[in-house]
């Protein structure tokens, strides 16, 4: 009874990182710039990955009684890293002066780059 819901669980992660891994494969290919291709790399993907290694830690555990702390460590590291990679690549991309979307409706960065801007000049003319 208990390897046969152990399964199931296992079943249902493996199955959740392949769907989520198809709908990143789909995000790359259909979305229109690289910011939203980065949102759907760094989040689906994440989750994807964070199944299929939740799956593979369970099925050893569980079914072969092997405890991997290696495969822990792989999760927690990729649960961190993995979107704040994706942030630094779309703002790197946007101080580098690659354009949105034309069906952008709002850029947000804009504005934070203005004010930001004006509080460096502010304090180059207070050190002056």
């Amino acid at each position: 009874m208990e390897t046969t819901i152990v399964n199931i669980l296992i079943i249902v992660l493996m199955s959740t990182g392949v769907l989520f891994s198809v709908v990143t494969a789909l995000g790359l290919i259909r979305l229109p710039d690289v910011y939203t291709r980065t949102h759907a790399a760094s989040k689906s993907s994440t989750l994807g990955v964070l199944c299929v290694l939740m799956a593979t830690f369970i099925h050893f555990w569980m079914i072969e009684g092997i405890f991997n702390t290696q495969m822990v460590i792989a999760i927690v590291f990729l649960f961190i890293t993995a979107p704040v990679g994706g942030h630094l690549i779309g703002r790197a991309s946007y101080m580098s002066g690659i354009k949105v979307a034309e069906e952008t409706v709002r850029d947000d960065m804009k504005d934070a780059l203005k004010e930001e801007k004006k509080e460096i000049d502010e304090n180059k003319s207070i050190e002056h």
